[in-house]
């Protein structure tokens, strides 16, 4: 049995979930969200029946803020295990670098957007590997090295379910816009690309992506429609870098791009507000101008 919580991040609903598996012996918590989220994601708990001492096991699909910035609280009120891949497990002791790359995309904002990140004791974190089966809470969970929106990304498969984490775009529910969310500095749009086939062949019964909830189409057409949003992203910023645009002027012509292409899938000014405050599209700029720089184009 699966369970959703809504981290209502910054107002907004159906914005980031957190995935709740209840398993014979406890509860394992796939994404805690933002440290900035945690009353909500501890609220979401209590709402489910589920107190803070059931919680054995916390998977985290990345190291990103949004995904994994409640994690050092979580870990230190339940004693919980920390399931995250190899590369970002030392991030989750000492997020010291993690949060000074992110002061540098967000400024004065990261109070607001992320709130206060504090370390997961190291006894409690578990590196993991690709085609690892994690014993969470009495549940075989698969994981699946899936790079491309970040090197330490990891999607986790469970009785046909993929919590796809990132590498599966940014999707609310009843909309048929997907957004992909490009941010650096890890982009890779090679490995992105080896992802989506290797979930593909995989052949889940559902998608779940962390932005937000379940995908209703097949999930082989879901991972099509983000191979081609990412590839059309990636050629509309490629274009104007090589025509020599600066980042700023690429950004002012991405942001009408970007809103008209939601426009014609009926994404509404609500809906449209909730994917740049997740997806924004500076970010994405920013993030797909530093690949073509690191690999001149």
């Amino acid at each position: 049995m699966i369970d959703i919580i809504d981290l209502n991040f910054q107002g907004q609903p159906q914005v980031i979930a957190s995935y709740v598996l209840r398993g014979p012996r406890g509860v394992a918590l796939i994404e805690t969200g933002p440290a900035s989220a945690y009353a909500a994601l501890k609220a979401g708990l209590a709402g489910l029946g589920i107190e803070l001492a059931q919680v054995t096991d916390i998977l985290v699909t990345h190291i990103h803020l949004d995904h994994a910035g409640a994690a050092g609280w979580l870990a230190q009120e339940t004693g919980a295990t920390v399931h995250v891949h190899a590369v970002g497990a030392p991030h989750l002791v000492d997020p010291g670098k993690l949060l000074a790359s992110a002061g540098r995309i967000y400024g004065a904002e990261m109070d607001r957007l992320w709130g206060e990140t504090i370390p997961v004791p190291a006894s409690q974190v578990r590196a993991v590997a690709d085609g690892e089966v994690i014993d969470a809470a009495g549940l075989r969970v698969t994981a699946v090295d899936t790079p491309g929106h970040a090197w330490h990304h990891l999607a986790y498969v469970w009785q046909g379910l993929c919590f796809a984490g990132d590498v599966a775009a940014v999707h609310f529910p009843a909309l048929p816009h997907v957004r992909v969310p490009t941010p650096p500095p890890e982009i890779d749009l090679a490995a992105w690309r080896g992802s989506l086939a290797r979930l593909a062949d995989l052949r889940p019964d559902q998608l779940l992506p962390t932005h937000f909830g379940p995908v209703s189409e097949e999930p082989g057409v879901h991972l099509q429609t983000v191979g081609a949003q990412l590839a059309s992203a990636a050629d509309f910023v490629r274009a104007h870098w090589q025509a020599g645009q600066a980042s700023q002027a690429i950004i002012d012509a991405y942001k009408p791009w970007i809103a008209a292409r939601a426009l014609a899938d009926g994404v509404d000014a609500a809906a449209a507000t909730r994917f740049e405050l997740i997806v924004p599209s500076e970010m994405c700029v920013q993030g797909l101008v530093r690949y073509f720089q690191k690999t001149a184009g």
